[in-house]
């Protein structure tokens, strides 16, 4: 189940459609997949893919995607952390970035220009869009775990455009629950 975290406002939403209601005017897309008995343990990339080819097919449709993968990370993928990096720092894309969580969790945090910064923690069965050009950044959660799979508008993939003065160095890297909070002025300046 998701939650969206407004840390400034210490508020949480925790009802789907709440969250999709909430996420919408940003242009955010929050729908809830079953997941209950969909793929086995140890399903390919193609098997994940094929279960879930109606739902795919109309995002597709949607948002004028053309191909879609799935990414499989846990604390044994080589590299892990170098992959993380390029993530967890604020950025931007071209195009929209779709993610539906297979299993695990991660949290994307939204930078809004009129509104404070909030954040996604989704977990097995939520899918999010980023739309192009929306700040935001992404980690794990402390599990280090998450097989997602991931819709793309250009087949070359996007590019992340970094963020001079980013907003993340302010909030936790990882999902906390109900006491995600932003770090106090003195701790980033540690």
């Amino acid at each position: 189940m998701a939650v969206v975290s407004i840390p400034d406002q210490k508020r949480e939403i925790v009802d789907p459609a709440e969250i999709a209601a909430f996420l919408e005017p940003y242009g955010i897309w929050y729908e809830k997949w079953d997941v209950a008995g969909r793929i086995t343990d140890g399903a390919s990339h193609e098997e994940i893919l094929a279960a879930y080819k109606p739902e795919i097919e109309r995002l597709n449709a949607r948002g004028g995607f053309v191909t879609a993968d799935v990414i499989d990370v846990n604390p044994d993928t080589p590299g892990l952390d170098a992959m993380l990096d390029k993530f967890k720092v604020e950025h931007t894309h071209d195009e929209d970035e779709v993610r539906f969580v297979v299993d695990g969790s991660g949290i994307f945090h939204v930078n809004p220009v009129s509104a404070p910064v909030f954040s996604v923690e989704m977990q097995a069965g939520d899918l999010i869009n980023v739309p192009r050009g929306t700040q935001h950044w992404f980690n794990l959660c402390q599990e280090k775990a998450i097989k997602t799979i991931r819709l793309f508008q250009d087949p070359g993939g996007w590019t992340p455009f970094y963020i001079e003065e980013s907003a993340h160095i302010r909030y936790e890297p990882l999902c906390f629950g109900p006491s995600y909070l932003p770090r106090d002025k003195e701790s980033v300046s540690k």
